[in-house]
């Protein structure tokens, strides 16, 4: 059983005897190593430093340790170096027999009248925890002292077990002179020391100033550093310049980090802190990097509904949005193109480093469709391809790399009024249509169906050639040509030689007679042979007239036919 108080035992005058020396050296020597070595100040030299312990020479066999941890400033610096000569305390000793060392040495009252005048006083005195007792911990400071459990500061049963033997502050919270009993309270020193750090530490900090500290704690948005006694929090997005996905990636409990003070709030005193703020901004570089129209490579951080973000740069990343991902516009998804951890080639369409946005363009990368069907869709040509969608107005048909054609409803049927496009169109079907109009511009290609439909046009070009005689009438003449009808809805244009005479007993009506009487007519004269044009220069061509032409030319692309007045 040990000697808490460290007064000679029988057993130890025993020993001395034994050993030849006498007793008062004996009991010299056991006083000056351990009844004085909680109460005297001693000067010793600082003879190394390691990452726990700072080891002082104290002018003994062994040399004493003071922990780390309670020497340490508000800024995480230990104050003393190797060489130095300190005031110490001798606190105890562990296991070992290496002496406990305190840099703070507290007075012990020495009497009935000290002790009253310091509970009285609400003093703080020093003393030291000689054993472990039901309920708390018994004290020497210069009597005997009860300390409850829950007084003492320490959080679990093994740091109670650690208090032995060391020299601790406490105030005296009872005085019965009359019992002799006395309860002494460490806790309440420990939070006003602690308050006073704290106060003292919130009035050392400053704006943008690094310090060291101590990660304590992770949470799922970020970690709680303690900087000297008071806790700082970094947040998951200061700890690094790329997308952290857990606080844990960057640091661990107990890792000693250098951080930035980012801000300080003196009423709440919250403080935050920043990591990624001590090293270069990605952003200075990417500026110095990139420009508009640049094609870069990078990877699909992550999809949203809007579209999908792109690193360029460890830290800095670029927006591809919904709409320039594919140049069809049937695109709802982003994840429908791309997905994360996908490499992806992209062209930069802007850049602003002061809001850190970089504008990014897939389909830009890709290569425009449309300078492909500015060449391929001519008017005329002919396509043959899918309904993609029906409208109230018309259908669009589906040409492939993102181009639709439309089809307007009053181009989709020539004989029959649709009232909607589903009368004659369904989803998914195949059709053909002639290209109306391109407009590159606004990205338009108009189709028609009901232009590949035969017309008498058509069947009337099929039917002849070139250099064809063939008899019509004239129905208007203007500038020096004549639009002549060959047949019923069939009309050619001819130059107007020389005067012309009429056909002998046709009237001149301007137009107005009757189609199937003139029809009547033209039949007969076909077959007993009309007047020609050159016969009849004795006066001018006028509306009206029937008379023999010569095919000069038929365009069946352009519906057009053009003729002459026959010798």
């Amino acid at each position: 059983m040990t000697n808490p108080q460290n007064f000679a035992t029988p057993e130890d005058v025993e020993v001395a005897s034994a050993n030849e020396n006498s007793f008062g050296d004996i009991l010299s020597q056991f006083e000056q190593e351990h009844h004085s070595d909680t109460r005297e100040a001693l000067q010793g030299t600082v003879v190394s430093i390691n990452a726990e312990s700072v080891f002082v020479d104290i002018g003994r066999k062994m040399d004493g340790i003071i922990p780390v941890e309670k020497i340490r400033t508000e800024t995480g610096q230990v104050p003393v170096h190797v060489g130095d000569i300190i005031t110490v305390t001798v606190t105890g000793r562990d296991e070992e027999g290496t002496y406990l060392l305190s840099t703070v040495k507290v007075e012990r009252p020495k009497d009935w009248s000290a002790l009253e005048k310091a509970f009285a006083d609400h003093s703080t005195i020093g003393g030291v925890v000689t054993e472990v007792i039901k309920g708390g911990l018994r004290v020497d400071i210069g009597m005997k002292a009860f300390m409850p459990a829950s007084r003492s500061g320490a959080r679990d049963l093994a740091e109670i077990e650690k208090l032995v033997g060391q020299e601790i502050q406490c105030r005296i919270i009872k005085l019965d002179t009359a019992s002799e009993d006395v309860v002494v309270d460490r806790r309440a020193v420990l939070e006003e020391e602690a308050l006073r750090a704290k106060d003292k530490a919130y009035s050392d900090l400053r704006e943008g100033i690094a310090v060291r500290g101590t990660v304590r704690t992770l949470t799922d948005f970020g970690a709680f550093v303690d900087i000297g006694g008071i806790d700082g929090l970094l947040h998951v997005g200061d700890m690094a310049w790329n997308r952290v996905a857990k606080p844990s990636d960057v640091v661990s409990p107990g890792d000693n980090i250098e951080v930035k003070i980012l801000k300080v709030n003196a009423q709440t005193r919250r403080i935050s802190l920043g990591l990624k703020q001590l090293q270069p901004d990605p952003w200075t570089l990417a500026a110095q990097q990139f420009n508009v129209g640049d094609r870069i490579h990078g990877k699909v951080t992550r999809v949203t509904d809007f579209g999908a973000f792109v690193e360029l740069l460890p830290g800095v990343e670029g927006l591809i949005h919904v709409s320039e991902l594919s140049w069809s516009k049937k695109i709802k998804r982003p994840s429908d193109v791309v997905k994360p951890g996908e490499m992806v080639e992209a062209v930069i369409l802007g850049i602003n480093t002061a809001e850190r946005r970089i504008a990014l363009g897939l389909k830009q990368a890709l290569g425009d469709p449309w300078e492909e069907a500015e060449k391929k869709y001519t008017p005329g040509a002919v396509v043959e391809a899918p309904v993609g969608s029906l409208t109230n107005f018309g259908a669009f048909i589906d040409l492939g790399n993102g181009i639709d054609g439309m089809i307007h409803i009053s181009d989709i049927s020539k004989d029959k009024r649709l009232n909607h496009p589903r009368e004659a169109l369904a989803l998914g079907q195949t059709v053909k249509a002639v290209v109306l109009e391109v407009d590159k511009p606004k990205r338009r290609i108009k189709l028609g169906m009901k232009q590949l439909e035969p017309t008498s046009v058509d069947e009337y070009i099929a039917e002849h050639k070139s250099g064809e005689l063939v008899t019509g009438r004239v129905v208007e003449v203007r500038d020096g040509r004549a639009k002549v009808e060959l047949g019923e809805g069939v009309f050619a244009e001819s130059k107007i030689a020389a005067p012309q005479r009429p056909a002998e007993n046709v009237p001149a009506d301007s137009g107005k007679a009757d189609i199937s009487s003139l029809t009547a007519k033209l039949s007969a004269k076909w077959k007993q042979g009309s007047t020609t044009a050159s016969g009849a220069a004795a006066s001018e061509t006028r509306a009206g007239q029937v008379l023999n032409f010569r095919i000069v030319s038929l365009d069946p692309a352009k519906k057009k036919i053009e003729i002459e007045a026959a010798g």
